[in-house]
């Protein structure tokens, strides 16, 4: 049996748990999934639905019944996102890796760290030239590739997960396809 004392706890614990309290908190938490637009369903934007039609029409041929058009719609769809999780994962490494600012979030840190420093009354005698080197230093080459990688690990993952599940339901969908069709042949 739970105590009265858990209970209220409890209870204080689900009021205090409810999402953002304030307009900007609420406007910026609906947001969250139109970061990458990966979570939209393939129907919502037109282009995508008339790219779907047509692989549909070739996954299913012309003179396909109801049935097997539907089998073949899912696996067109589930075959556009992964095609777009591919697509976003790949924009989003190329404008990364072409950003000539792009730094760590640890040197960034450091930066802020020394101009600080800097404009303190006691500040420390350092050579301008050094700062400003210091201060326009950005990583290149593999140093950055690795860098954007490990920080945008996160995101990547996300884009992964997106791209698993696409890959899953388009397994699913041609195996229900071919399933079909065979059933289909074996009435023939």
């Amino acid at each position: 049996m739970t105590s009265a004392s858990k209970i209220r706890a409890n209870r204080a614990n689900a009021r205090a748990s409810t999402g953002p309290n304030t307009a900007a908190g609420r406007a910026r938490s609906a947001r969250n999934a139109l970061r990458h637009a990966l979570s939209l369903p393939v129907g919502s934007n037109g282009r995508v639905s008339e790219e779907v039609e047509t692989l549909v029409l070739e996954i299913a041929g012309p003179d396909a019944d109801a049935e097997i058009q539907d089998l073949a719609r899912r696996v067109a769809e589930a075959q556009t996102d992964v095609r777009r999780v591919r697509l976003r994962r790949r924009q989003f490494l190329s404008e990364t890796l072409s950003d000539p600012y792009y730094e760590s979030r640890a040197s960034t840190r450091n930066k802020v760290a020394l101009l600080r420093s800097l404009l303190r009354p006691n500040a420390p005698d350092m050579p301008l030239e050094a700062v400003l080197q210091f201060l326009a230093s950005t990583p290149e080459g593999p140093r950055k590739f690795a860098l954007v990688l490990s920080q945008e690990a996160k995101t990547l993952l996300a884009m992964d997960r997106y791209e698993r599940r696409a890959l899953s339901r388009r397994k699913f969908a041609i195996r229900a396809l071919d399933e079909a069709r065979r059933l289909l042949d074996c009435k023939k």
